[in-house]
């Protein structure tokens, strides 16, 4: 695929702007006027217009109704948070389910408690197989693997509703990206799958990380990495933010302290953003 940079309105590349399939537009170097005659002139059928340096919640919101389909920005990577006393119950509930399948020993007594108060998740796996008598015959029937997965995948949706998608699409990017390289690297006890799915947290509940993990606790190394500290997590941390931004020199030096080839890392990427694009379409 081909993109055009800071493109403008009186860009000197417009005469070959058809041969491109993304042009990216700098909000910080144009007007709003500017922008919607970008978008009115070469979206939506010609080109896929993407906000770049998107820094807050409205550039976001004004960007997409303007009709920009991509973006890209410090929102995305450290969103503006509000301030909250604590985290809101229907939500804690999922966060504390994601906290128990997440254990190295499934406790399926305590899983079922916490499904049982949730009835959305309830009803949902009780849906998912014909004939099931009770929540732990589904957990039964699943499987430990099967029930991991299911709910991690119900309880991020969910947490994430009414939340911009390009946030849950980050967070489960992260997640899936961490997932494929736990295989190939050192990390302990730690879920990698949780811990890139909790790095976006603070911005889907709208949150500082520190109260929501006083709610959800999770191991020291995973806690450690989430607060900005170091410990055995933080080069698979910043490898997946490096890749995220496209930062490839600092991409190839976490690959390298990690005993990854920058190809096998590539590949890992792109079958979390495949897994994603999957996931969004059903």
């Amino acid at each position: 695929m081909i993109a055009f940079d800071d493109f403008t309105v009186d860009d000197q590349r417009a005469p070959i702007a058809d041969y491109a399939d993304i042009l990216k537009v700098d909000l910080q170097a144009t007007t709003e006027e500017q922008r919607i005659e970008l978008v009115n002139r070469y979206g939506p059928w010609r080109c896929r217009l993407l906000a770049e340096k998107v820094e807050t919640r409205e550039q976001f919101a004004d960007a997409k109704k303007a009709g920009f389909v991509y973006f890209q920005g410090y929102f995305f990577r450290r969103p503006e948070l509000m301030q909250a006393k604590e985290v809101p119950a229907n939500r804690l509930n999922y966060m504390r389910l994601l906290q128990a399948i997440s254990q190295p020993e499934l406790n399926v007594r305590d899983l079922e408690t916490l499904i049982k108060h949730e009835a959305s998740v309830c009803y949902r796996l009780l849906r998912i197989r014909n004939e099931v008598h009770s929540i732990r015959h589904a957990i039964t029937m699943l499987g430990e693997r099967g029930v991991r997965r299911w709910i991690r995948l119900v309880a991020t949706l969910t947490v994430g509703e009414n939340t911009p998608s390009e946030l849950v699409n980050t967070a489960m990017t992260r997640a899936r990206f961490c997932e494929l390289l736990a295989g190939r690297v050192r990390h302990g006890e730690s879920d990698l799958f949780l811990m890139g799915l909790l790095s976006m947290i603070d911005a889907i509940l709208e949150m500082p990380m520190v109260s929501i993990l006083e709610n959800v606790p999770v191991d020291h190394e995973t806690k450690a990495v989430l607060l900005g500290g170091g410990g055995k997590l933080q080069p698979i941390y910043q490898l997946m933010l490096a890749r995220e931004s496209g930062d490839w020199q600092r991409t190839a030096e976490n690959s390298q302290k990690l005993g990854l080839g920058e190809s096998e890392v590539a590949e890992a990427y792109w079958q979390a953003m495949q897994w994603v694009r999957q996931l969004s379409s059903v």
